[in-house]
């Protein structure tokens, strides 16, 4: 079989939405008006810690998919002002989330056991306000969301490949930059950091045999498997490889943008960043090497997410073992495509209606799951009751 990354159709129902005149559709998407609508046509439960479990409306798969997203857009009616990762949202709203990525990754392990027939996966995008909001791949709803996703291996494998130039699948160079220039120093950076439950694993044992990706990313060995993440330790282990991506995409931007820049404040882990980055020849020279093209490239320059942006996941392999990876940058690619996933959306209301039945009954029978361990009340929809 031949290994490469793959694009997949997947059927979607139009959304009944229109975008007010003179509004660009990414700022409507940020609304409360938008986020009324994907509740009370598309939410499954909501809880009191504004976590609010929906169907992706335009999904990845109508296999299984399904987000979580914290809602914050009543109570924060800046769209610049939201929460963008788990680090920023309040204890008790994380200990929720856990909880409930705990429970649904859970089911779709249950639902689909055999990691020859189904890719698995669940992951957190970073929506942070980094750019303008009508510029170019800035994602459209500025609240931090998870991704709970399966596709079936043989309609993957039956599936075009994909343009391997596509940006979206090389994280626009900046995904090229690390892995040309500092490939050694993000791993040395990662394995300062003390994990238990996590173990690095090598790329052979974290690639998907049929795209052929993850590719050079970083990735992670959850020893223990689901059992793990019923441990509290995980998701702090978890919350670490956010915290160490965080503190080194900090410091770099910082060394780009101001030449031997002191640490940034309130780094996670200050030692690690002293001793491994900051007195490191080849970090700081990659440094310089971004610096320069930006003083010289007003475009190169613009492309430049200063703040940190990722897509951080958890996913089954090829041998049944659940990984971690993060992905160094984004702009605004599909989290599926860290895994080699292109999806193409088509409106096609007939299509997705054929497989609306079968998703519909797991999403019901996940939000069961959720309900019993009191995360939430189910919601109403034309499409399912309470």
């Amino acid at each position: 079989m031949q290994s490469g990354p793959r694009e997949i159709t997947t059927p979607f129902r139009p959304i009944p939405l229109d975008v007010p005149e003179g509004m660009a559709p990414n700022e409507f998407f940020n609304s409360t008006e938008n986020l009324n609508d994907l509740e009370h046509n598309n939410g499954l439960l909501v809880n009191p810690e504004n976590l609010l479990l929906y169907r992706k409306a335009l999904g990845h798969s109508n296999e299984f998919d399904t987000s979580i997203i914290y809602n914050t857009s009543k109570c924060i009616l800046d769209p610049l002002g939201r929460p963008v990762r788990r680090t920023q949202v309040p204890d008790n709203t994380r200990h929720a989330w856990n909880r409930m990525n705990q429970i649904i990754i859970e089911y779709m392990l249950e639902k689909y056991p055999d990691p020859s027939q189904h890719l698995v996966l669940a992951g957190e995008a970073s929506l942070d306000a980094t750019w303008p909001l009508t510029s170019p791949g800035v994602p459209s709803i500025r609240m931090l969301h998870n991704h709970f996703i399966v596709f079936n291996k043989q309609e993957l494998s039956e599936a075009d490949f994909a343009n391997s130039e596509d940006p979206n699948l090389t994280d626009g160079g900046q995904h090229s930059l690390f892995q040309s220039y500092m490939h050694d120093v993000y791993s040395d950076f990662f394995a300062s950091l003390d994990f238990n439950i996590l173990e690095l694993t090598s790329p052979g044992a974290s690639r998907i045999e049929l795209t052929g990706y993850p590719q050079g990313l970083p990735c992670w060995k959850i020893k223990g498997g689901i059992d793990a993440l019923r441990d509290i330790q995980f998701w702090k282990e978890y919350d670490q490889v956010l915290k160490g991506f965080i503190d080194f995409y900090r410091t770099f931007f910082s060394q780009v943008s101001t030449r031997n820049a002191p640490m940034p404040k309130n780094v996670y882990f200050p030692e690690q960043v002293e001793a491994k980055l900051l007195f490191n020849n080849c970090f700081l020279s990659t440094a310089k090497i971004v610096r320069d093209q930006c003083i010289v490239d007003a475009k190169y320059a613009n492309s430049i997410r200063w703040q940190p942006a990722f897509k951080q996941l958890i996913y089954r392999n090829d041998d049944g073992d659940l990984i971690v990876t993060i992905s160094q940058n984004s702009i605004g690619n599909a989290i599926t495509e860290l895994l080699g996933v292109v999806v193409k959306r088509i409106p096609d209301a007939e299509a997705y209606e054929k497989s609306e039945p079968a998703l519909i009954q797991k999403l019901l029978e996940v939000r069961e799951r959720l309900i019993a361990a009191d995360l939430g009340d189910g919601i109403k929809t034309p499409y399912w009751e309470a």
